[in-house]
Parts: C-alpha cells; structure tokens; sequence
C-alpha cells in the first residue's frame, strides 16, 4: 500500500561543506524521487492539507498530477493560488500546517509536501501566466514587495487590474530578499525568477520609494489616481534587550546583520559595506530568524553559540533549521538569558554576562515561562552579539495617513483586510504581527479579492 512507503529523503551538502559556503543547502527531489514520495498520498476524501494551507492549494490534485508525470498540470494547479511557489516550497513551516495535517503523520511521516511543491516549481521554473482580463485602466497601489504584497498584486493582476508595487528598498522581494539567507532561499535562482514571472503579467515595481516618505497614500490615491491601496510593510523594526551594554560596537540586530549580508553582500570583503567579521558570535533567540543569523555567521568563519531562554522543545525555529544548524556545529546554550553586554577599553563587546533559568508555569501562550536562578550568573566570551528577538511595526504609513488606525502595538486595524480608511486595505505582518511568508501571503489574497470587491462595487 502507498502509505507503507517510508518517506523519500532529500538530498542535502554536507555539514562540514555547506558549513563554509553560502549555497543551498537542500538539493531537493528529481523526477523519480517526487514521483515516488507522491505515490504515499492516500488521495483522502476530506483532505485535511488544503485547509491547513493558508493560500488554500489543491494539494491532493497537484500531488497526484507528479504521480502521473504531469509536471506541467501540477504546476498550473499550485498556481491557481499560489504566486511564489519556488519559494514557499523552500521556506514555509509545512511540518506545522500542511504536512501537520496529513493522515499519514498520525502513525508515521507525513507526505512531503513542501518538497514537491519546490519541485514543481523548479521543473517548471521558466512557466508563465496569463492575466485574466486585459486592458483595465483602474490603478491598484501596493506597498510593500514583501509576501503579502507579491501575492496581493499577483491575484490583481490576474483580474486585470493596473498593478505598481512601491518597494523603499533597491531591490524588490522584501524579507525574502533581504532576510533570509541565501543559503535557504537562493536570490538570483529562485526568488528574481518568481518576480520575473510577476512582471510577465504585467505588474509594475518601483524601488526607493518610501511610502509616508517619498510620497503619502493620499497622495498616491488623489494625486496620482490610485483607486485603492493595499500595506503590506511587514513589522521590519527591531527588538532589543534592554541590558547594560547593548549600545557597544559589535552588538547587532538580526535585522541589520541579515539585511547587510543578503541584500549588501557584506559578507564579501570586497562589499561596499562589509560586515564585521567575528571570532566568536553570541546569537540571541530560537526562532528561524536567530537560526538565520547564527548560520550566516558561522559561514563567515566564526564559532558561533544560540543563547536561549527555554529549553529545545521550546524553541520556535523550524525543527529542520534546528537540525541543520546543529549538524553543521552551532552551539546551543539552553535556559540561559543574557543579563549584560560586556566591554573591553575601546568599546568593543568582549563578552556576555548571562544568568541561568528555569521553567515555570505556562505563559498565556501555553509555553513554560522562564524563571531566573538567583546566584547563576556566568560569562560568555564573544565578540559579536546578535539580537534576535522579534519585531515590531514602523508606524510611519499610520503616522503620515490621517483616519488610519492601529492598536496598541502599532499594528493596523482591519475588518476583512480593510482599514478605517477608505480605499485603503492592509494584510501580513503590518497586522499580524512577525509571522510566517505564507500566512502573510494569505492575508495578500485575502486583500486581493476584497480590494476587487469594493472596486467593482464602486463602479455600479
């Protein structure tokens, strides 16, 4: 029977190899390989994949359409809703949505599902698509080249509207291009690929354009004919510790570190704005961004320790960018908390002074909250500090757009992805709060159809 097949490994670099180079570390499937992992598919009745897919893809017809060979079908299917699948195969949390769901992870593996899916895409790398409608002049704004906003502009384009896409960095693609690592998201292979297939229908992308800056969202819809708007700005400010010592030279956020080297090739000495290269890099936070910035670093030569507060169970990081970071030699100094940044004489971290915790009851998320143990304090030696520690929402597009509102955190208020301003829908992120590429993705077709909606209204 298909499901007594054991589940089909992918191919990877070696630890010791992938460790000195920024190269993808995962090959991924052939021909052969997807076909035999797609034949575990049970074909269910009520597919609980689809569900658990924030995008909503028909996972059980494109698995099957590897299965018969029809590469070209499975890749038309993803699309339908999809508009980066080469990406999302590589980067999204499958293990907890689609594959978590799969029947066949009750009693063993689930199928793979985000492999076949990079596969399709890769088999099918040079594919387009076609715009639904031809020839609308109704102008769509959207800000933010991010997930959110690609899958936003996708689904609009599709429909036939006129699509620009405002992006306030040099390049386009947002976290995808300046925050994961190349070595997880190659750029020019996979992530400029999906944008060119973006562009082939039609949609528009101006770069260093900073919205609320360069140019308001009033401006844009009454100035320069925008019928409506969609933010998709993420949450791109850091978080700090708020420990003694933050402020000395060698203390980064994830933010920077990442951003420099992915988007700056800082990591080259020959870069414009090369980054600091460190003996011995402190990281803090488990989550796939501190699992990032450690791997980025180690890469650049140095002996690189994770501090975590909570034990390795808790961590939040993907249990395959755990596992790979481990393989490949990060340390991981578990229930510790950094306390104090240390300095030498020229204002230059030599270390950290942690303290050593506990768990204690559950927070309000459910997780065990860590408690300190008086009287356990230690140092770290290091030379670099990373702070990893989440994000938070730029307010500025609130701050400079009049009846926008937001709670508390900053973040924008919507019902149905709109805002209180009219015209004006929002999605991902700059909502959310930091979460994942595809959830973000499906708040931008969930922006997508209602922004369709009202403007079709608006026209009768």
């Amino acid at each position: 029977m298909a499901n007594k097949i054991d589940r089909v490994p992918v191919r990877e670099q070696d630890p010791k190899v992938r460790a000195t180079n920024f190269e993808e570390v995962c090959y991924g499937y052939n021909a052969e390989e997807a076909q035999l992992e797609a034949s575990r598919c049970l074909n269910c009745k009520k597919p609980r994949c689809v569900d658990a897919c924030p995008v909503g893809i028909n996972i059980p017809a494109f698995v099957h359409q590897v299965l018969d060979g029809d590469f070209k079908g499975a890749y038309d299917t993803i699309s339908q809703d999809s508009s980066l699948p080469a990406i999302c195969g590589r980067v999204c949390p499958q293990e907890t949505q689609c594959e978590g769901s799969c029947i066949l992870g009750v009693k063993g593996q689930p199928v793979s599902i985000g492999k076949l899916e990079r596969f399709v895409a890769d088999y099918n790398q040079d594919q387009t698509q076609e715009a639904h409608i031809k020839g609308s002049d109704v102008k769509v704004a959207v800000v933010g080249s991010g997930p959110a906003g690609l899958a936003c502009a996708s689904d609009l384009a599709k429909l036939g509207y006129s699509v620009t896409v405002f992006e306030s960095l040099h390049k386009t693609g947002g976290v995808l291009t300046y925050g994961i690592p190349e070595f997880r998201l190659p750029k020019k292979a996979v992530v400029e690929k999906e944008l060119d297939k973006l562009k082939a229908l039609g949609i528009k992308f101006e770069t260093d354009v900073f919205v609320g800056r360069t140019v308001t969202i009033d401006e844009l819809m009454d100035k320069e004919g925008f019928k409506a708007v969609f933010v998709g700005t993420g949450a791109g400010l850091p978080m700090f510790l708020g420990i003694p010592g933050e402020n000395l030279n060698g203390v980064f956020s994830a933010n920077e570190y990442l951003t420099r080297n992915n988007l700056m090739q800082a990591f080259s000495k020959e870069s414009d704005t090369p980054i600091f290269w460190a003996r011995k890099v402190c990281v803090v936070g488990g989550g796939n961004v501190a699992m990032d910035a450690a791997r980025t670093a180690l890469r650049l030569g140095a002996e690189v320790t994770i501090v975590y507060r909570r034990t390795e169970k808790e961590l939040p990081a993907r249990a395959e960018e755990v596992h790979h970071a481990m393989e490949e030699g990060i340390k991981f100094q578990m229930l510790t908390n950094p306390v104090e940044v240390l300095g030498d004489e020229n204002g230059w971290v030599r270390g950290i002074r942690c303290i050593r915790m506990e768990l204690g009851e559950p927070d309000e998320s459910g997780r065990r909250s860590p408690i300190p143990i008086q009287g356990s304090e230690f140092e770290i030696e290091t030379d670099a500090l990373i702070v990893a520690l989440g994000t938070k929402i730029n307010r500025l597009i609130a701050d400079t757009t009049p009846g926008l509102e937001t709670d508390r955190k900053g973040r924008l208020l919507t019902t149905e992805t709109a805002t209180s301003r009219k015209g004006v829908f929002a999605g991902g992120d700059v909502v959310t709060g930091a979460a994942t590429v595809i959830l973000a993705m499906g708040e931008g077709r969930k922006a997508a159809a209602a922004i369709h909606k009202y403007l079709t209204c608006s026209e009768q």
